[in-house]
């Protein structure tokens, strides 16, 4: 799988591309990540990528022109490499909210390009002449879409084939395809600490016990923590 991030501040990933399980997958080929620099489309010599808005107010807006045209770009390099057109992505608090569907819908495709926005952020028309899919990572604020982009890239790449060492563990991860609900508690040494044992369940050497155990926690969990994941038996 390819990831493109467009970003005024490219640098920012250079520690996180470097470490743990994500480092492993790009060594390995199973994923590929490219940093983009929109200043390089400016068109200006001091590399100016943002504006003062028109009608007045705080804070500087990015340019339409760079922007679309360094997607247009990357977008040209699929077709020069022979690959499919990036699924555009444009990072934002007012897009739809991300959560485990719409990661296991961004990993089953090839090719993802992440726009990260800074400032006030983008011009209205790089959303109207691109019709990203524009996702918010929650309904906050960052100083720009970096670390969402990261986020986007750390929840998908679980899901490459080949990343995890165990290609079921994530199908059971809390909100996932197997496992909508909360995930159960995990135990492993030392049986008893501070008064606080592991469940004897959990010792028995019986699997059926443990796996209705596992699913009576993970219900319990979501219902005190999230009831808004159940779902509603369908009426007869």
């Amino acid at each position: 799988m390819r990831f493109d991030v467009l970003t005024l501040f490219p640098a920012i990933f250079d520690g996180y591309l470097g470490q743990s399980l994500l480092k492993k997958a790009i060594d390995a080929g199973l994923v590929k990540i490219e940093l983009h620099d929109i200043r390089k489309w400016s068109g200006d010599k001091h590399n100016k990528v943002d504006d003062r808005p028109y009608g007045g107010g705080p804070g500087m807006v990015l340019r339409v022109e760079p922007v679309v045209e360094c997607v247009e770009a990357v977008q040209k390099l699929s077709e020069l490499e022979g690959s499919v057109p990036g699924h555009v992505v444009l990072l934002t608090p007012q897009g739809r909210r991300l959560d485990q569907a719409v990661v296991e819908e961004l990993a089953a495709k090839p090719r993802v390009i992440l726009l990260c926005g800074r400032y006030e952020g983008f011009d209205q028309r790089v959303i109207d002449i691109l019709r990203p899919d524009e996702i918010s990572i929650g309904d906050y604020v960052l100083n720009g879409g970096e670390v969402a982009a990261m986020t986007i890239i750390d929840a998908v790449v679980r899901l490459v084939p080949g990343v995890l060492g165990d290609e079921e563990s994530h199908r059971d991860d809390s909100f996932s395809t197997g496992n909508r609900l909360l995930e159960c508690g995990h135990y492993t040494r030392p049986r008893e600490f501070r008064g606080h044992a592991v469940p004897e369940v959990l010792l028995n050497g019986n699997h059926a016990d443990i796996a209705r155990w596992r699913h009576e926690q993970s219900y319990a969990k979501t219902v005190q923590r999230r009831a808004d994941l159940i779902v509603p038996a369908p009426k007869s």
